[in-house]
């Protein structure tokens, strides 16, 4: 079991997010980074919203960190933690630009990075960026298909559907031999999109019992019987619980999340300070270990 942290700060999630995170400061965000980091959680991460339509607010909240900016600064400020993007909108960019600008990452941080994916859902971003909504489930697997192809290699080249591209050089490239993918997504076709492009499935804030129910409807596919290594479940364990308070809530919840399939989770802290948010993250590593894995 593998133990990441949603960074506070970076986005303010409506009804979610703690009252001390709304006026807190980049030292705030580098001390709850560097705990992660000395603590052993496996990952942080930022999120991708570009600029969010005034009616969804209440939805999706307003601030969202500008997501390569951060993870950056983040990984400037550790040295082991992974640093996973929560995820990046795939029809928003370029495969170029994706192969750019996480390569570069990835070679600044020795490797630490993984590639949070989805296709997007939120149309009036879609349509004040001058992107287009429909088809884009195609053309987020075509850009699969490239970034795929094509990292780790200087001059790449990739011929598909909807993206090609050849006589370039994009350098640096990232060092990992492979690039680690997850996919967010809440449907059966996005299980399926994980089975076939990635690491892991990372489905946003539903239960155990809904987690459970897809993974069962997506061991029937063909994707599933084609996959030949296991597929992670990353999840965001809901209610989120005051861990100091709650010690046998947690582990009752661990174990739910692991019956459902989860092998990921994705912890938010509610907190009444940064101090709290620190003790809160230091409790959750004595509570849950050793079930746990520190980074590769």
């Amino acid at each position: 079991m593998k133990i990441g942290v949603i960074t506070p700060i970076t986005l303010l999630l409506p009804r979610s997010h703690n009252e001390w995170e709304i006026d807190a400061s980049v030292d705030d965000l580098v001390a709850v980074a560097q705990a992660a980091d000395r603590l052993g959680y496996h990952h942080l991460t930022a999120s991708e919203h570009i600029a969010v339509p005034n009616d969804a607010e209440s939805r999706r909240g307003k601030r969202y960190y500008d997501l390569l900016s951060t993870l950056a600064f983040l990984g400037a400020v550790t040295d082991n933690i992974r640093l996973a993007t929560n995820m990046v909108v795939l029809p928003y960019h370029h495969p170029l630009e994706i192969l750019k600008h996480y390569g570069t990452l990835d070679r600044l941080t020795k490797g630490r990075v993984i590639l949070g994916v989805g296709v997007g859902s939120l149309r009036g971003e879609f349509d004040v960026l001058g992107k287009q909504f429909e088809g884009r489930g195609e053309r987020a697997d075509d850009s699969l298909r490239a970034i795929q192809a094509s990292w780790g290699n200087r001059e790449p080249e990739y011929h598909g559907p909807h993206y090609s591209f050849g006589d370039v050089v994009v350098d640096p490239t990232g060092v990992q031999p492979e690039l680690p993918i997850w996919v967010g997504g809440r449907t059966l076709r996005s299980v399926r999109r994980a089975l076939e492009f990635g690491e892991c499935w990372v489905p946003f804030l539903i239960g155990p019992d809904e987690v459970h129910e897809i993974l069962d409807r997506a061991r029937d596919t063909p994707a599933w019987a084609a996959r030949t290594r296991p597929l992670d479940v990353g999840v965001w364990p809901e209610p989120a619980l005051d861990v100091i308070d709650n010690a046998e809530q947690i582990l009752e919840q661990v174990e739910r999340e692991k019956a459902a399939g989860a092998t990921i989770l994705n912890y938010r802290f509610p907190s009444r300070s940064l101090s709290h948010h620190l003790e809160q993250m230091e409790a959750l590593v004595q509570i849950l270990d050793p079930t746990w894995d520190t980074p590769a």
